[in-house]
Order: structure tokens, then sequence, then C-alpha cells
């Protein structure tokens, strides 16, 4: 098995564990992960990035949530550290795992990208939005404790932020597609 098949697994176990065991049975890997996976190999091949870097990166992006270690606000920083523990573990070359470590602290926006790689794990996290919007629903509903009244408001602002923070490059390629989001979903 190879590395990236041995990492998604593990996210896997994870987030199983995750939703059998959590207050909220949240399923990271089917209402987050996946898309954010998928959406980076799609984005790695058109940007000619590194794929094994962007696979793990993607896969491994969210960890410390998964994990529930730390706050979310610091999900980031924490992933990074238990990623490196996990690909030391699995005798991962180090030039290699600091790329992939490097996609994932920096994940929360490709305005902090240093490489193409990072480019894609940032945009990817955001695009996994846009491909699953029940899932942003969920976070207006649940985490954000917004009523009713509110969450076209807050949908529209959350879409924003999350269109404003793709690379260039990703933002033209989403553009319609944020578009009719916006008139779908938010009427506007």
């Amino acid at each position: 098995m190879n590395i990236i098949e041995l990492v998604k697994e593990y996210v896997l176990e994870k987030s199983n564990e995750y939703k059998i065991n959590s207050n909220d049975n949240y399923d990271f890997w089917n209402e987050h992960i996946k898309y954010v996976y998928e959406e980076s190999i799609k984005l790695a091949e058109e940007y000619n990035a590194n794929f094994e870097i962007v696979s793990l990166g993607a896969l491994l992006h969210d960890i410390a949530l998964i994990n529930r270690i730390g706050d979310r606000k610091d999900h980031h920083i924490n992933g990074a550290m238990i990623a490196k523990e996990l690909l030391k573990k699995m005798n991962y070359d180090t030039s290699k795992m600091n790329r992939v470590l490097k996609c994932i602290y920096n994940h929360r926006s490709s305005r902090n990208a240093e490489s193409i790689e990072e480019i894609c794990v940032a945009d990817a996290d955001i695009i996994a939005h846009f491909d699953n919007i029940p899932m942003l629903f969920n976070s207006a509903f649940i985490r954000n404790g917004v009523n009713l009244n509110e969450v076209r408001e807050w949908m529209k602002n959350a879409f924003e932020e999350d269109y404003n923070d793709l690379s260039d490059n990703t933002k033209e390629m989403f553009r319609e597609k944020y578009e009719l989001i916006l008139r779908i979903v938010i009427k506007n």
C-alpha cells in the first residue's frame, strides 16, 4: 500500500471514530474531506502540482479537528503537528513531509500559500464548501447558531469570504459556479 492509501485509510478510520464518539456525529470524510481531496487532485492536475504532496495535504488538512485536539481556530497548527508525527511513523521522506506540513499549515487561505501545492489544498478546502452546500447550512445552524431568518445573509457572507480567499486563477475558474450558487441559494 502506498503512502496516500495508508494516510487515506488512517483519515477514514479517525473520521469514523469521530462520527461514532462525538456529540454532533459529524462525518468529516463524507461531508468535507472527500470533497477537498477530489478537488485538490483536479487542481493539482490543472496547475501541474506534485500529486503526492497535494493528496497528503488534502487528506490531513483537518486532522486536528477529527482528533479533537486544540481549538478550531488553531487546527491548522495542531494539524501540522499531528501530521508530522504520523508521517514520521510512516518513515516518510523529510523534505516531502515538510512540504505536506506547509500545505496543512496554510490551508485556511491561499493568501498564505507559498507553493502551488499549498494553493491547491487551500483552494480545494474552499471549493469543498461550494460542492457541499448542506454542510455549510449545518455549520450555520449548529456551529454558529444562526437562526433561520438570518441564514441567507450568513451564507452570502460565508460564500463571499470563501470566494475572496481563493487564488486568482482558481477564482476565475470557479467564478461561474460561485455566481450560480449566489443566484440559486442566496437569491442574489
